[in-house]
């Protein structure tokens, strides 16, 4: 994600969640938080295409955190999400995380589902955690990233990801 990506994400924001960050929040994660790293997703052409979804991790030595994921809604169900899923954890894993957690509603079952097949539990809850309505948040953690066991699990479901893709766009 660049400074120039920025209004296309606010659009997905806003379609994807009751309370946006502001722009500014996006800008400066982009230019003044080293331990942040996002990214975007496009349709057609990687460099000129449509931003669909966008993603972003924080890394902290081993820790990582993933602080936001969002596809368009014009584009959920197509796997957009569960690439950018993939890239972050490629990511996370390549800056030297062992661990990654993330945050999601109580209600989000579909999104819970996903983190759950890429190995995240979920190891606690926050009361109240979204200001919008009240609704809790689940904490989930996956770990061991750098490990065997869980390399070689992200790269199966890698590579089944991939051939969805091939068969469904």
């Amino acid at each position: 994600m660049t400074q120039g990506d920025i209004r296309p994400v606010m659009r997905i924001e806003a379609l994807s969640f009751t309370t946006s960050w502001p722009p500014s929040a996006f800008a400066s994660e982009l230019s003044d938080n080293k331990l942040a790293h996002y990214f975007i997703g496009r349709v057609g052409d990687p460099r000129t295409g449509d931003v669909v979804a966008y993603g972003g991790i924080w890394v902290i030595l081993e820790d990582s955190h993933i602080t936001t994921i969002a596809v368009h809604p014009d584009f959920r169900g197509k796997r957009y999400g569960e690439e950018l899923l993939v890239h972050l954890l490629h990511e996370a894993i390549e800056r030297g995380a062992s661990w990654i957690t993330l945050e999601a509603r109580e209600s989000n079952v579909i999104a819970q589902n996903l983190y759950k097949k890429y190995g995240f539990t979920i190891v606690s809850t926050r009361r109240a955690y979204y200001s919008d309505n009240g609704e809790n948040a689940v904490v989930m953690w996956a770990g061991h990233l750098r490990g065997d066991l869980y390399r070689n699990r992200l790269a199966s479901l890698s590579r089944e990801l991939d051939a969805a893709i091939e068969r469904d766009r």
